[in-house]
């Protein structure tokens, strides 16, 4: 019996079990999120909780400890100059896990790993956010076409204004030249 041990034992030696871990701390650093089963998903989830705060110390017996598990230097500038600044002043909690259902091929439950600050999660919509959502859009659809009508109502007025002024301008040119000849008329007679 297993009293008072913490932690999972995932079927794997120590050595074996510390590798995973490692490679998938790596691997959420690098990509923000990752996928794999619940159990490996939780049992990093401490592990790398556990890095990130030590970083956020920000000091070389810091940094060297993060090295010993991680070993991709990339990975470790990355970890030390984006993460922990953008995690911020926030106490723990950094990581979230999202179920996803079973594998086809096993059965095994998956979950997806990620950062907090840096995804939304996989949240599933529900009805009433979708409705919501659809209400806002048909709002926005029913204002845009008002707004062109009222564009081309504008621009049909300005038109129609153009046209009367020019129709007003040329009888009037003409009922000049009207009474140009007929001045000059009168003046011949």
């Amino acid at each position: 019996m297993r009293h008072a041990v913490k932690g999972r034992k995932l079927k794997r030696t120590s050595s074996h079990k510390k590798a995973l871990l490692t490679n998938l701390a790596t691997a959420l650093f690098r990509h923000k999120k990752i996928k794999t089963t619940v159990a490996k998903a939780k049992e990093a989830r401490t592990f790398v909780e556990k890095l990130i705060t030590k970083a956020r110390r920000g000091d070389i017996p810091a940094r060297r400890y993060v090295a010993r598990f991680i070993k991709d230097r990339d990975v470790l500038k990355e970890l030390f100059n984006e993460i922990v600044l953008k995690v911020g002043d926030r106490p723990g909690g950094y990581t979230r896990v999202v179920k996803l259902g079973s594998r086809k091929g096993d059965g095994a439950d998956l979950a997806i790993l990620e950062l907090v600050d840096y995804n939304e999660g996989v949240a599933k919509v529900t009805k009433k956010e979708e409705t919501e959502s659809k209400v806002v859009e048909d709002k926005k659809e029913s204002v845009q076409t008002k707004s062109e009508t009222k564009d081309e109502l504008a621009q049909t007025s300005i038109s129609d204004q153009v046209n009367e002024k020019n129709e007003s301008d040329e009888l009037n040119s003409k009922s000049a030249q009207e009474q140009i000849s007929s001045d000059t008329n009168e003046k011949s007679n």
